[in-house]
């Protein structure tokens, strides 16, 4: 007897991925993993599954395996199926071929869902399909894909993001992530939790979840990796001193200099990188329900729970509170399973 049942209006859906020349593998199988196991937990075939280019026969990945792949016109896809364009090197050559372009979108008209993973947003894009949408892809791309796409606006935080009906994810495992949102949406959160489980990935890590760290934001903003070191040292010792003074004797330099050169170097204050970083320590530290928000506030330098709620407010647009409620449930499910 199968661990669950799929919903009666919510079967036989058809995922069809969309590759070409120098896709990225990891891009194409493992959202392909997610839906062949839901479909061995289900104990049916809740979902058919596609690999499609635009020509049809064999495509070489970037690995060298070679997928075996079926014309995307000739897949049928209908409004309850989904198409996924896949990430890789070869998205920049694919994203000029106006043939595979137009393909694009006369299967988006077809099919009730629209995705990518990783670069394969890029693709989209160049359909025309991202405009007047938010949109994420790899944070290392985010900026190309904003100057291609500049009627879409371009989000570098998120995990996924799906606006009206699109989806996109960021690089290459993030694809896993957005695999398994789409089938909690289709079956049911029960479903997806246990895939998430099976293949030992984090259970359902939130769309909202950032990319990569603050610190590292930092790193990757600074021109010159002049304040690498000090980024690091501010992540590991949140309660400490991290005024502009401190920071500056950190750095043997005056207050004032290092305060115009830090804002030259990454774009923005010290005083609104320190926030990010206890609003990156703090977001973690809700999503274990056994720690109080006081106690978070004050191990991850806010002092007090209303300056951590104010920093919430700026940084995410919610209160501590609803996100320990919106994300806080996954964590405690997965510890006791």
């Amino acid at each position: 007897m199968p661990a669950f049942s799929a919903k009666p209006d919510l079967i036989d859906r058809h995922v069809a991925f969309l590759t070409y020349d120098g896709v990225k593998l990891l891009d194409v199988t493992g959202p392909l993993q997610v839906f062949s196991d839901a479909n061995e937990l289900l104990g049916r075939p809740a979902y058919g599954t596609t690999l499609a280019s635009l020509y049809g026969g064999p495509v070489t990945t970037d690995t060298g395996v070679l997928l075996n792949t079926r014309r995307l016109a000739g897949v049928g896809l209908d409004t309850a199926d989904t198409l996924i364009a896949c990430g890789g090197n070869g998205v920049y050559t694919a994203s000029r071929d106006n043939r595979l372009l137009a393909a694009i979108q006369r299967a988006s008209e077809k099919c009730g869902r629209v995705a990518s993973t990783c670069t394969g947003a890029f693709l989209l894009g160049a359909a025309g399909l991202l405009d007047g949408r938010r949109a994420v892809t790899h944070w290392q791309r985010c900026k190309d894909l904003a100057e291609a796409c500049p009627k879409a606006e371009i989000d570098p935080d998120p995990i996924f993001i799906e606006d009206d009906g699109v989806w996109t994810s960021a690089g290459v495992t993030a694809g896993i992530d957005l695999a398994l949102a789409l089938v909690e949406t289709d079956q049911g959160r029960d479903l997806a939790l246990e895939l998430a489980r099976n293949m030992l990935v984090y259970v359902k890590r939130p769309g909202g979840q950032a990319q990569f760290s603050e610190a590292l934001k930092q790193q990757t903003r600074s021109v010159s990796g002049r304040f690498d070191a000090l980024h690091f040292w501010m992540r590991d010792n949140l309660t400490a001193d991290l005024r502009v003074d401190a920071l500056a004797a950190r750095c043997g330099m005056s207050p004032r200099n290092f305060a115009r050169l830090y804002t030259e170097e990454t774009g923005h204050t010290p005083a609104r990188a320190v926030e990010q970083m206890r609003v990156e320590a703090a977001r973690a530290m809700l999503e274990n329900p056994a720690v109080s928000i006081k106690t978070v506030a004050v191990q991850t330098g806010f002092g007090n729970d209303e300056r951590m709620r104010r920093s919430f407010a700026r940084q995410l647009g919610i209160t501590p509170q609803a996100y320990r409620e919106r994300f806080a449930v996954e964590v405690a499910e997965s510890v006791s399973a």
